[in-house]
């Protein structure tokens, strides 16, 4: 049970992406399940209801997750997932189709652009510090695989 102790900090609770980013392997990945989850009921609202939804996740993520890494005092400790549960969101937000095609193309290629981190994200997350550094390199993750997603779709109109 010890290694459940952070979820008792709300700050950590929320960082740590409820508890996903506690799993032994892939944390990242557990946090962008979750926000796929999330991601299910957001893309049914209202584009600007979808932005102030993740305007609001990116706003609380910068605050938790910048905190989490101070009390941590570790710069985006691969527990703190949500920033990755923004990044979901932003990608679905901006894609706006709920299928399972749709939605597993922007899971996996955020996951893809989040692990390999092609410019400039991989700049981004070695520059910056804080919650804006932790959450920053997820933003621009999100809005390559959003872009990824719509070039398919396009294409592919039947996905």
């Amino acid at each position: 049970m010890e290694s459940l102790r952070p979820l008792r900090d709300p700050i950590h609770l929320v960082a740590f992406g409820f508890g996903t980013g506690l799993v032994p392997r892939a944390p990242g990945t557990a946090g962008s399940l979750l926000g796929l989850v999330a991601a299910w009921w957001l893309v049914e609202l209202p584009l600007v209801a979808r932005l102030g939804v993740v305007a609001g996740v990116i706003a609380l993520g910068i605050f938790v997750c910048g905190e989490s890494a101070r009390r941590l005092e570790r710069h985006d400790d691969q527990r703190i997932v949500f920033d990755e549960i923004a990044g979901v969101l932003l990608t679905a937000a901006i894609v706006a189709e709920k299928t399972f095609a749709t939605l597993a193309l922007v899971f996996v290629f955020f996951r893809f652009f989040d692990i390999v981190k092609p410019w400039p994200i991989r700049d981004v997350d070695h520059r910056l510090g804080g919650g804006l550094g932790i959450i920053l390199d997820d933003l621009i993750a999100a809005l390559y695989a959003a872009v990824c997603v719509a070039t398919i779709r396009a294409l592919l109109p039947t996905i």
